[in-house]
């Protein structure tokens, strides 16, 4: 989960040039922050969950649980592995967004002429400070839901943003630093938030310096190795989309970045129960107890199913409505109009997609995630790369609708299969089917 609310404010009645130039250099930052660091996210989770729940089975109380009047406070490996972690990625990605701020720009099109250059990369460069806050508070998000925690990280989110509500206004018209302002009351914030979630980690178990023999290192790259794979497949085929509905012309742009925007916003609803259900089942799974991950398993398909078809029939009578708070263009609503099928239709194909996602991470199935991924994303981004040129804008979206379609099918067969971890779901007392 990204600080999204404020990004609206950050670009909001800057001038055009401005507006422009951050956007850009946001675009930037939120590419290389999804590939890096959501991989940290989903691993941290379900190492953190496993340490909790063997630390259940050695003592009275698992490690962080509140317990009279206060919390089981002991060292976990898993956090702190993740925390370092997130520490050398968040320098890594400062330094490459400072340093390479240039080259980014220049692979997405802002030449060195441009007049939108000098403001973006500055303004690139000043969120670069920001990148070690924002690695850092997605670590400790992961680590907080491993604990079944995500309270808390929703109210330091909801803190952060309330400062930089703070800070724009301050910073962009009282002191005139217009968009050097907006970059570094964000960066402000994205510490506070750091700072909260460190805080409260505290409070939950140790936060020290490790024994190098305790670190989860080599778990943690290669688990991350594989999600980054992951990410990257699917961050690849969501941009080979819009730049295929980009050559279909400005309007039919302007159409799909709409319909996309919906699409994945709502689908952010079935990423939070998916990652509920990974924080369980990687509790359970870790304590041997495979009658409670069928249960949760089958409890965490029926209720995704059940909210996806809730959010098709939701945007399917609001979604014309919707559409008008991005735009009044008669054109463009036409256009998005005939997209209303493809963002409605898919919902409970996409809330199964993610909930497959969650199971796998639960059982630290992060192999097969990744390599189904890669060749689900081969599979979605041939068909994207010849279906526009045949039926227009339509084909975009049947190929991003097939893509989420391969997942569902490759995280069934995953529970289907006989081997592998879930093997243990066909014993004579179940076999895999979903009720309603």
């Amino acid at each position: 989960m990204k600080i999204s609310l404020r990004q609206p404010m950050e670009v909001h009645c800057m001038r055009p040039l401005e507006l422009a130039s951050a956007g850009v250099s946001m675009s930037i930052f939120n590419i290389v922050s999804k590939v890096f660091n959501i991989p940290l996210l989903s691993v941290a989770t379900s190492f953190v969950a496993e340490d909790v729940a063997r630390s259940a089975g050695n003592n009275s109380a698992p490690c962080g649980q509140y317990q009279n009047g206060a919390y089981e406070r002991r060292e976990l490996p898993s956090v702190s592995t993740a925390l370092l972690l997130a520490l050398a990625i968040g320098v890594f990605e400062a330094l490459a967004l400072y340093f390479g701020s240039g080259l980014f720009l220049d692979m997405m099109g802002i030449s060195s002429g441009s007049s939108m250059r000098i403001p973006a990369e500055h303004f690139l460069k000043l969120r670069a400070f920001g990148a070690p806050a924002v690695v850092m508070y997605l670590a400790v998000q992961g680590i907080f839901r491993g604990f079944k925690d995500t309270k808390t990280p929703i109210l330091s989110l909801g803190l952060g943003n309330f400062s930089a509500v703070f800070f724009f206004p301050l910073l962009m018209y009282y002191f005139h630093l217009g968009v050097t302002g907006a970059a570094i009351s964000t960066v402000l914030s994205q510490y506070i938030v750091a700072f909260l979630m460190i805080w409260h980690l505290n409070k939950r178990t140790v936060l020290s310096l490790p024994n190098a023999h305790n670190l989860h290192f080599g778990g943690y790259l290669k688990s991350g190795g594989f999600l980054l794979g992951r990410t990257m497949a699917a961050v690849m085929t969501i941009t080979l989309s819009t730049s295929m509905a980009a050559r279909q012309g400005a309007l039919a742009m302007a159409a799909h970045q709409i319909c996309l925007q919906v699409w994945l916003s709502v689908s952010l609803l079935v990423d939070a129960q998916a990652a509920a259900g990974q924080a369980m089942i990687a509790s359970s799974y870790a304590k041997g107890d495979y009658s409670t991950v069928k249960k949760i398993a089958f409890f965490a398909l029926k209720t995704g199913l059940i909210t996806g078809v809730s959010l098709a029939l939701l945007l399917g009578l609001s979604f014309n409505s919707l559409a008008t708070l991005f735009t009044k263009d008669a054109q463009v609503l036409q256009i998005v109009g005939s997209g209303l099928l493809f963002v409605s239709a898919s919902q409970p194909i996409n809330a199964l997609a993610y909930i497959f996602d969650g199971l796998h991470y639960g059982v630290s199935d992060f192999s097969y995630a990744a390599w189904s991924m890669m060749a689900v994303g081969a599979l979605s981004s041939v068909f994207l790369l010849y279906a526009p040129s045949i039926v227009g804008l339509s084909g975009v979206w049947s190929g991003l609708t097939l893509f989420m379609g391969l997942r569902t099918l490759a995280g069934y067969a995953r529970l289907s299969s006989k081997e592998g971890p879930w093997k243990f779901l066909h014993g004579d007392a179940y076999k895999l089917q979903v009720a309603i």
